[in-house]
């Protein structure tokens, strides 16, 4: 009875000893995978620290989860971001910064840049939690880590234009003016292509707007009424 007991207590203790070393090293593990993963989720290595001293521009490609610092015309720095998932998309178009603020370390992280995007209060902002860099996974926000977007905060002014490029979405409405929303930018974009629309694809059918359309519809042998409609859409791709 006594060799029993004494089998028990040696088994317990054996076991107590097994979990301990097993949660150490997840422990470990945890750790040394978020360090790695910071380390992975920098700013892209190899690139430079200094700032920037020619006119600046930032392109946002959402597919590749890429923020790319341009210096007078020619890419700068990149930065790993995070954007919209498909229910809540980031909002693609030209946009301008028209605001910087301080922030708290909130899940806005340390600092916001805002844009001029006439649905919603977008910006790019920093985050508290970094593990989200490289996901579809905000509300239409970019995200960095705050020791990049602390970075591009000093170097980036008000004023700045702001390209976010994204997947077309169906176009399922008739645009006209005062219309808003990501298939008015589409439809800005393909005009600026075609060399219909000069000003910015900014997601609001304005004056400019209407009278692109209604070029492209003379140029097509069509009323000129600014009125983008199921035709317009389908002969220029949409």
């Amino acid at each position: 009875m006594i060799r029993l007991h004494s089998i028990i207590i040696n088994w317990r203790k054996t076991y107590f000893a097994i979990a301990s070393v097993m949660i150490f090293g997840l422990l470990i593990g945890v750790l040394g995978f978020e360090y790695l993963d910071e380390l992975e989720l920098a700013a892209i290595s190899g690139q430079t620290e200094k700032a920037p001293t020619g006119q600046i521009t930032i392109v946002v490609k959402i597919s590749d989860r890429i923020l790319e610092l341009y210096n007078d015309g020619k890419v700068y720095k990149k930065y790993r971001i995070a954007v919209g998932k498909r229910d809540t998309p980031t909002p693609i178009g030209d946009w301008i910064v028209i605001w910087k603020s301080f922030r708290s370390g909130d899940i806005f992280g340390t600092r916001f840049l805002g844009l001029n995007v006439p649905w919603g209060g977008y910006g790019i902002h920093g985050t508290n939690r970094p593990w989200s860099i490289g996901h579809f996974i905000s509300q239409g926000c970019i995200r960095l880590r705050n020791n990049d977007i602390e970075e591009l905060f000093e170097w980036v002014p008000v004023g700045t234009p702001v390209r976010i490029e994204g997947k077309i979405v169906p176009m399922q409405r008739t645009l006209k003016y005062e219309a808003t929303g990501t298939d008015v930018v589409q439809l800005q974009v393909k005009l600026q292509k075609l060399g219909f629309l000069e000003g910015r694809a900014d997601g609001f059918f304005n004056r400019d707007t209407e009278e692109a359309v209604k070029r492209y519809q003379h140029n097509q042998g069509l009323k000129p009424n600014g009125v983008a409609d199921r035709k317009i859409l389908e002969l220029l791709g949409f």
